[in-house]
């Protein structure tokens, strides 16, 4: 039985560090960028290490109060918020922002919790190496809380996910416990990898304080171009020839439908469309290579080869940075206009490579069952994670359509099982997607995590609601 943060139990929360390191909650920590929604605290507190983090964590366990961890707030599935049951105490990372090493020789950067992920990179960069981690948030998002999520992002192609870019974890347990695992190797086999039970857990199972992150060689040269392509299978195809031809320098491969330009022109109309006549589907591809390799050749190559294939007819390849910056602009700049707009339902999922294409024109079938919507589907298509968003049509809001938004989501949904795929491709379970884990994960390891859950975190303090409901 869990006990709310009452101003009494605050007060012994407050006697474990000095005054500073707590204030009274802000709105900012009660607030989810979605606004579905609305967290309560008792509490914040901001340590500054992680024996504070652990003093606090100790605390809270000894007086039986919910710990609700806080990263950057960006999160899209409300995992950072507590809207429901007992009073948490908010803990912020923000004050552990240090870099506490680079080890460019070693490709390792040891990096605190707190610290933003565009602090990362830049760290990265002026050691001379790459975190390729990016996402729409990163100059607010928080390592912390990419790890906790297992964020994803553009450069999941070549790189792989957060958990894909961690050599070792420090974080905080239920019992207040330190684990010390900021190994830096690449070969450890020694028992079960805890660091991987942490990444994504999304604060349920404790906190991270800190993180070894891989780093890599910065290409030497960058290339990227927008090709139109005949559809979703073209894309694919495409994708294919584009590592025939170049292998592991596909940095990114996006796709873009017509849908999206058209709502940049609706809501952000400072992107400029580059297209003459809007395509119905393109794709931003982006090449990082050596020295020795020209990405404009490479890339020239590749629509060549394209348009022997049949896959695509037009394209255009970024000549300078501006040009580079100004096509990144408009992927980029997708979700904002999609949040002007305001979607009924809105999916992060992902399918098998295979099934991408046929998802996507299932999906829109399925969905016109119901009536007359706009679907903009976009993403990561070179790992198989769409973003796959449905509104309404012009005239109309996403409150004339609340009726249906449960059933657009169980169309998606219940499609993406069919296909073996993924409710939750980058973005987490958070509280929003509780419900679906249920329903779609397999039982067994469902009952797996609640017995991890059960045996890290007995008394249920962490992030509870978060990811397996409470």
């Amino acid at each position: 039985m869990l006990n709310s943060l009452t101003p009494a139990r605050a007060d012994a929360l407050r006697a474990t560090l000095p005054a500073d390191r707590f204030d009274a909650p802000q709105t900012h920590h009660l607030e989810e960028p979605r606004g579905r929604y609305a967290g309560q605290a008792g509490l914040i507190a901001y340590p500054r290490s992680t024996e504070e983090v652990a003093a606090l964590v100790r605390a809270a366990a000894s007086a039986r109060v919910p710990v609700v961890p806080y990263g950057g707030g960006t999160g899209l599935v409300g995992g950072q918020v507590a809207p429901d049951g007992p009073v948490p105490l908010v803990l912020s990372l923000s004050r552990m922002t240090a870099i506490r090493a680079v080890h460019p020789e070693e490709n390792v950067m040891v990096a605190e919790a707190g610290a933003i992920l565009a602090d990362v990179q830049a760290a990265a960069e002026a050691a001379g190496r790459l975190f390729p981690l990016s996402l729409a948030a990163e100059g607010s998002a928080r390592i912390g809380g990419n790890l906790s999520t297992n964020a994803g992002g553009t450069g999941v192609l070549r790189y792989g996910n957060a958990r894909d870019l961690c050599l070792g974890i420090e974080a905080v347990l239920p019992s207040g416990e330190v684990l010390h695992g900021l190994r830096r190797l690449r070969k450890d086999n020694t028992g079960y990898d805890l660091r991987h039970l942490l990444i994504g857990a999304e604060g349920t199972l404790g906190v991270i304080t800190a993180a070894s992150l891989k780093l890599f060689a910065r290409p030497a040269s960058v290339g990227t171009a927008l090709f139109q392509v005949a559809s979703p299978a073209a894309a694919l195809s495409l994708l294919s020839l584009a590592r025939d031809q170049v292998g592991e320098g596909v940095s990114a491969f996006e796709l873009i439908g017509r849908q999206g330009f058209d709502f940049l022109a609706e809501t952000v109309p400072e992107i400029r469309n580059p297209w003459d006549q809007t395509p119905d589907w393109c794709v931003l591809v982006e090449l990082g290579l050596s020295a020795a390799a020209s990405p404009s050749d490479a890339l020239e190559a590749l629509f060549a080869a394209g348009v022997e294939a049949g896959l695509m007819e037009d394209g255009m390849i970024a000549q300078n940075e501006a040009q580079r910056a100004a096509f990144w602009a408009i992927r980029e700049t997708i979700p904002e206009a999609n949040r002007r707009v305001g979607s009924i339902s809105s999916h992060d999922i992902s399918v098998p490579l295979g099934a991408l294409a046929d998802f996507i024109a299932e999906g829109g079938r399925r969905i016109a069952t119901l009536g007359t919507f706009r679907i903009n589907c976009f993403g990561h298509v070179g790992d198989g994670n769409l973003h796959y968003n449905v509104f309404p049509m012009p005239g109309k809001t996403r409150a004339d359509h609340m009726a249906e938004r449960d059933e657009i989501k169980r169309i998606v949904h219940d499609l993406v099982h069919e296909m073996d795929g993924s409710v939750s491709a980058e973005h987490g379970v958070g509280r929003l997607k509780v419900g679906d884990l249920e329903r779609y994960a397999d039982p067994a390891k469902l009952a797996a995590m609640r017995s991890i859950k059960a045996a890290l975190d007995p008394l249920g303090i962490m992030n509870p609601g978060a990811v397996l409901r409470g």
